[in-house]
């Protein structure tokens, strides 16, 4: 699991799109995960069909090229129910107003605990 306050971008499908890519490149430096999750329905469109989305040629081609570093990549669906845990993680990220960057198995001390943690 991974989070990082990300500056706010020009959309929200822009921010899902950030956010996939750097965790692709964190992953691929910190984790043999070959496995990504999304509660964003466009986004799984995007990669599926990237030529449909012109204005986000740019990233998308960023995030192909990641794409081939991962033998088995997979994205999947995560509908916002069962992505609460992932949801607390990113609202925390943002409240912070500095940057902020973590990658790890566990949820550190400094961090407040989700309700169902």
């Amino acid at each position: 699991m991974g989070m990082k306050n990300l500056p706010r971008r020009e959309s929200a499908l822009h921010s899902e799109v950030e956010a996939l890519r750097w965790a692709m490149e964190n992953m691929l430096q910190h984790s043999t995960c070959q496995r990504f999750g999304t509660d964003c329905k466009e986004l799984i469109a995007m990669l599926d069909d990237p030529h449909a989305w012109p204005s986000f040629a740019t990233e998308l081609e960023r995030i192909e090229t990641l794409r081939i570093c991962f033998p088995e990549f997979s994205i999947t669906h995560v509908p916002r129910a069962r992505n609460q845990f992932s949801d607390f993680l990113a609202k925390n990220a943002r409240s912070f107003h500095r940057e902020l960057l973590f990658i790890g198995c566990s949820i550190p001390v400094w961090l407040p605990r989700p309700p169902q943690a």
